[in-house]
């Protein structure tokens, strides 16, 4: 009996599969770089025209990302999508005259993720297979329609043929993976850390004849998480140097430039929203009567580059670095832009230490909620890209001591358990 598990992830997603002995085996895709595991989720389109007739192209994860890097004129790129699962604002987008729904885009990615990847010989992605297709706990968004969320992600996976799909909470995933080789009964806090959202779980595991049994006793989230991270980097470092506290004159009066050129930073993506003629003619009124015009030119020219992705690769990386250095050096330099400065671990700390506040208050909630204290607690399991970051990991192991802590691989380990979840529920139901 086999099973499929899929972390559709907000930056990057994820197929494991199951096989009939249970071990699991990570699907891969081509990539410049070679074969990964991690497949970015990304969109991208462009129009063009074949044999007279005009037709929309589209591609995804690495290849998509290519062609962000190298934009054309008739080309729309998508990422970060997931983030509007739970979002009532977000009903539809038109990409060359053809309507969208948010469903619409995530089973086209989904179809080229299934098709593009590649398992080990003898192993063949099977829609019709059992899936865990992995949920966050609490979906991203300030005001989040969970019902809305589950409705559009069951459609989307209806819609790319996988009608045996199964929505399965992330960390319960995880945590399968965790646990898989536990022998004796264990209490396990999991912690896993996404690009959009932190979600925790409480679970028992034991073992009866010689199956892994699981009981959930909790699960809680928060819209937290590496992007947040990033943004505040781009907040502090970054926006300052595009103008955010620069002023302009107006009627013989100084104002500060309009915060909203800076809030579409909250996510990269989003810097396309300002490329409205009215917003640019408004841009440009502002910078020729500002006391820092170059730096606001230097706004303007990243938006007209659309330049954000490139952006966020380097917040990312000195993210990254800030992990293992207690410096890291960001630098930015592309299309006449050169944005270079030094950031402090202890800097970076300061600046998310509400974010972490928060986290550990969820956290909390959910050791409460499951009816349990610290010292109930035997492990901890942590994944995703975030729980690397020494700020995250030291507010575990000084609340349960570095003995109980444990980091999973932090992109594999949420698929994989979901395959492990997916095969168990396919023995469950599969007839005597």
């Amino acid at each position: 009996m086999r099973g499929i598990g899929i972390d559709f992830g907000t930056t990057n997603s994820v197929i494991a599969v199951a096989d009939d002995a249970g071990e699991v085996h990570a699907m891969r895709w081509p990539s410049a770089s070679g074969l990964t595991d991690a497949f970015r989720t990304a969109l991208a389109f462009r129009a063009g025209t074949v044999d007279g007739t005009r037709q929309t192209f589209s591609c995804a994860g690495p290849e998509a990302i290519a062609w962000a890097l190298e934009p054309a004129d008739n080309q729309r790129f998508i990422q970060s999508f997931k983030t509007h699962l739970a979002s009532q604002a977000f009903r539809e987008t038109r990409i060359f005259g053809r309507k969208f729904l948010l469903e619409d885009l995530i089973a086209m990615f989904l179809g080229h993720l299934t098709e593009k990847g590649g398992l080990p010989e003898g192993l063949a992605f099977d829609r019709s297979m059992h899936i865990a297709a992995g949920r966050p706990v609490i979906f991203a968004g300030d005001r989040a329609d969970d019902a809305l969320a589950v409705a559009r992600l069951t459609a989307a996976y209806d819609k790319a043929g996988m009608q045996s799909s199964e929505l399965v909470y992330e960390p319960l995933g995880a945590a399968y993976w965790y646990a898989r080789h536990l022998q004796s009964p264990q209490t396990v806090l999991v912690a896993d850390f996404g690009g959009g959202t932190s979600d925790f779980s409480v679970m028992q595991f034991d073992r009866q004849d010689g199956r892994l049994i699981a009981q959930s006793l909790a699960h809680d989230g928060v819209g937290i998480a590496g992007d947040t991270f990033d943004y505040r980097i781009l907040d502090h470092v970054v926006a300052p140097r595009l103008g955010k506290h620069a002023r302009y004159r107006s009627f013989e009066k100084w104002l500060p430039v309009p915060q909203h050129f800076f809030a579409a930073f909250s996510r990269w993506h989003q810097l396309s929203l300002l490329k409205g003629a009215k917003i640019l003619a408004d841009l440009e009124a502002i910078t020729d009567a500002a006391d820092e015009p170059e730096k606001l030119g230097d706004l303007r020219t990243i938006i007209d580059h659309d330049l954000g992705l490139e952006l966020y690769a380097a917040i990312t990386e000195a993210k990254a670095r800030l992990s293992v250095e207690s410096e890291a050096d960001f630098r930015f330099d592309r299309a006449g832009v050169a944005l270079s400065t030094r950031i402090t671990r202890r800097d970076f700390e300061a600046w998310i230490s509400h974010d972490l506040h928060q986290i550990n208050v969820t956290m909390e909630r959910t050791i409460v909620t499951a009816g349990l204290k610290d010292s109930d607690i035997d492990a901890v399991f942590m994944t995703g890209g975030t729980s690397y970051v020494p700020a995250v990991k030291r507010l575990f192991s000084e609340r349960f001591g570095a003995d109980r802590i444990h980091i999973g691989n932090a992109f594999q380990s949420v698929a994989s358990g979901l395959a492990l979840v997916a095969r168990d529920r396919a023995m469950a139901n599969a007839p005597p």
